[in-house]
């Protein structure tokens, strides 16, 4: 049985003829090419994990009023989205288990309107996870170059209507995603957009990294100790370069697989490539995964708040 619908669209190139890609596979048909068999269990503990994780994140920003600011807010939003991703595999899985053993009985038209619904969802958590990544460095970036300022830069108000923004985006993106999927122009769009966001986060932690080094030296030869808010600004960027690069080696093999669909759907390397699918989605889920572990273990104080949500403490 096959995993996370939207992606399970995206598996095989549409345009490459049958007999090609047969032809293809059979000559790829090495060791290495046969692929992986991850158990369904597998994708269903890692979902049920980060769905667990990210509720946890969500509630303890909700809960302490000393995290209520847009840099937490957009934090919220990026575990939102991987809730999204946890909620469309857990609810694929149990629906095609229950299409399987014959308990869920539906026609095909409405099996595949539930797929186009799923679809949706992890598209539009993709895009949305990859937005607020980028939203939330360019608010460490105004926070440290700006920090005078930050207030009057980022209000609550622009704080909501980027979040509204990004969200709106993310659907109507997600959506024109599922319904030319076959098109590679709408492949090469969300290739570049993800090559985008990349180019753009990692411009802004050099510069973040260049500044942060520049004071440390400074006050190095001052031999003054550094302030707080500068130990805080590095501790954040460096959490974020985290975020990034875990972002990244979770969700690069699967956009490099859509590389690969639209440059060489009928070589037999690519078409080997295809073959380790699966690992491609076990990797995404990861990511949702290893975020909210990220959060509690830099913050101290949506640490100390996750331990009150869990005990259950007032």
């Amino acid at each position: 049985m096959s995993t996370l619908a939207p992606l399970r669209l995206l598996r095989e190139p549409s345009n490459a003829s049958e007999g090609n890609q047969s032809n293809a596979t059979v000559g790829a048909s090495g060791g290495w090419c046969q692929g992986l068999d991850i158990p369904n269990e597998l994708f269903l503990a890692l979902g049920l994990v980060s769905l667990v994780e990210n509720l946890l994140v969500v509630a303890a920003i909700l809960k302490n009023r000393n995290l209520h600011s847009p840099t937490y807010y957009f934090i919220c939003c990026l575990a939102v989205s991987d809730m999204l991703v946890s909620i469309s595999n857990l609810a694929e899985m149990l629906f095609m288990l229950l299409l399987e053993h014959g308990v869920l009985v539906m026609s095909p038209s409405i099996v595949r309107h539930m797929d186009s619904v799923i679809d949706m969802l992890i598209c539009s958590s993709v895009v949305s996870s990859l937005s607020f990544l980028g939203v939330i460095a360019v608010d460490r970036y105004i926070t440290i170059f700006y920090a005078l300022r930050y207030h009057s830069i980022m209000t609550l108000q622009r704080a909501v209507v980027t979040m509204a923004s990004v969200w709106l985006a993310s659907t109507v993106s997600s959506t024109v995603l599922i319904t030319y999927y076959r098109s590679n122009t709408i492949l090469l769009c969300l290739i570049g957009f993800f090559l985008f966001m990349l180019v753009l986060m990692l411009v802004l932690y050099i510069h973040m990294f260049a500044l942060a080094r520049h004071h440390l030296h400074s006050i190095s030869s001052q031999q003054k100790p550094p302030t707080a808010h500068r130990g805080g600004s590095l501790k954040g960027a460096v959490t974020l370069t985290i975020l990034l690069g875990v972002f990244f080696i979770c969700w690069g093999p699967f956009f490099f697989h859509l590389i690969l669909i639209v440059t060489c759907p009928t070589n037999p390397f690519c078409t080997c490539f295809f073959s380790y699918f699966n690992l491609f989605l076990i990797l995404i889920i990861c990511n949702s995964v290893i975020d909210p572990l990220i959060y509690a273990f830099r913050s101290q104080e949506l640490r100390r708040t996750l331990r009150e949500v869990v005990t259950c403490s007032c």
